[in-house]
């Protein structure tokens, strides 16, 4: 999984923001907002990570439980996906 080189992560102030650029800012309008765990996510799968590799890195973050960690991964990923920030 890999995110589309069209949409970038900012940080304003104490929250993290999707946005489009170039052409996607066409078909996309509007932003993402991200708390710290899902920008640390986002960043990621910016790599090409899988989601055993995002597990990985939100279980090496935080003291979370390998459950949470995998609930959370996959809510994170529907909604990456129903934004369409996949290539």
């Amino acid at each position: 999984m890999k995110i589309r080189d069209d949409f970038i992560l900012r940080k304003i102030s104490d929250s993290y923001v999707v946005v489009p650029v170039g052409k996607a800012v066409v078909d996309f309008r509007g932003m993402v907002n991200l708390n710290e765990s899902g920008a640390l996510l986002f960043k990621t799968l910016q790599n090409g990570a899988d989601e055993k590799e995002l597990v990985r890195v939100l279980l090496n973050e935080y003291d979370v439980d390998k459950s949470v960690a995998e609930k959370d991964v996959k809510n994170f990923l529907s909604k990456v996906k129903d934004a369409g920030i996949f290539e």
